[in-house]
């Protein structure tokens, strides 16, 4: 292979190639999904996320005989750094062609960047600051569909990762699920008794009174969310704002639920959203001229739902509310013609979340992993 030009793309031309790389690497790939160009455009420019808020960033893409050969977004999250007292850079968005000599070019010029900035390790591929996407590379099953934000990767990236030094860093887990079964008898009973018990009751989000629902989620994650969650700081107003305004347009209020005391203390909720990769499959990327009309189709098709997040507050955990949630999003999501569902992602230190989901039947059938690379001293 001739020289490898690694440059941060900047130009209308090199953030064009940034985003249509991934369609030469996945040609003939079923389970890949194409992101909407439109909006992927947004996200990689931090306009729908907190990429920007969160601390320094680039993109990085790599050329050979003038064609785009790989690419990465680099950056810090000074805020989870300040909290963790970490000094850790992250890797996002990695695509590459099957050759060391790429992917080493690419990685080293991310890993000069973070080590001019201060900071001692590298950790990825992880989401995007204020996201639950991209998350990870999947090590073990390439054929099932990607859900909704869910990341895709061809089998190599793992070799091309641990060929430059990553390390195992954490897993996370996907969980899938049918929603066309009957649920036991025993948390069916369950759910009404804890329910008058601990004096709780569920709500479906109001999309009309998104400002509250909002500020509710707000308390109810800086409550619930572990200290020793190593990889997490509580959202800030402004990115609670980013998901809210992320949510709104896909989601289906029938599949979000808030438990409130019955004094109206905010004590838990979910988020599950229609799997809308259905719909963006079949669009290839562009809403013009054809994809507006697939889309608008499509979207009265979709039948698959992904269960991101349950977040409880401590003192209710063994209260019966994490089971009311699962119950009742199950019920419904049944209810409104959906049949099959994904819960993910779960990092492998999330032992409550884990023995939840499959004590309502659900199966782990995908494994994410994420690496981590010490900066050394000599890089």
């Amino acid at each position: 292979m001739n020289q490898i030009d690694v440059r941060q793309a900047e130009n209308k031309k090199e953030i064009k190639d940034f985003i249509n790389l991934p369609w030469e690497i996945y040609t003939d790939n079923d389970a890949w999904v194409p992101p909407l160009i439109s909006d992927f455009k947004k996200y990689i420019m931090g306009l729908t996320n907190s990429m920007n808020q969160s601390g320094p960033n680039i993109k990085l893409i790599a050329y050979s005989d003038s064609k785009p050969v790989a690419r990465l977004i680099v950056g810090i999250n000074e805020h989870l750094n300040e909290l963790k007292e970490y000094r850790e850079g992250y890797i996002s968005l990695f695509e590459s062609i099957d050759n060391h000599d790429v992917s080493d070019a690419i990685l080293t010029v991310a890993q000069k960047w973070l080590k001019e900035k201060g900071m001692d390790t590298i950790i990825g591929p992880l989401s995007l600051p204020g996201g639950e996407d991209n998350r990870g590379f999947i090590i073990d099953n390439f054929k099932d569909p990607t859900m909704i934000m869910g990341s895709y990767n061809q089998p190599y990236y793992n070799t091309l990762f641990t060929g430059f030094g990553f390390e195992k860093y954490q897993d996370c887990y996907a969980y899938t699920m049918r929603f066309d079964r009957e649920i036991n008898e025993r948390y069916l009973r369950l759910v009404p008794y804890a329910k008058k018990k601990y004096k709780f009751d569920l709500h479906k989000i109001d999309m009309k009174n998104m400002t509250k629902e909002m500020e509710d989620i707000k308390t109810i994650i800086r409550e619930a969310m572990p200290e020793e969650w190593a990889d997490f700081v509580p959202p800030t107003d402004e990115e609670i704002q980013i998901i809210a305004d992320g949510i709104i347009p896909i989601a289906d209020p029938n599949l979000i639920y808030i438990a409130r005391t019955n004094d109206g203390r905010p004590i838990g909720f979910n988020l599950t959203l229609p799997d809308y990769n259905q719909v963006l499959k079949r669009m290839n990327g562009k809403l013009f001229p054809t994809g507006i009309l697939k889309y608008l189709y499509y979207k009265r098709k979709i039948n698959r739902a992904r269960f991101f997040v349950l977040f409880v507050v401590p003192e209710y955990r063994k209260k019966g509310v994490p089971s009311a949630i699962y119950i009742e999003s199950f019920n419904a999501a049944r209810e409104n013609g959906y049949i099959y569902g994904e819960g993910s992602t779960i990092w492998e230190y999330n032992d409550i979340m884990m023995r939840d989901i499959e004590t309502f039947g659900g199966e782990r059938y995908k494994t994410y992993r994420i690496y981590k690379k010490k900066i050394l001293s000599d890089d």
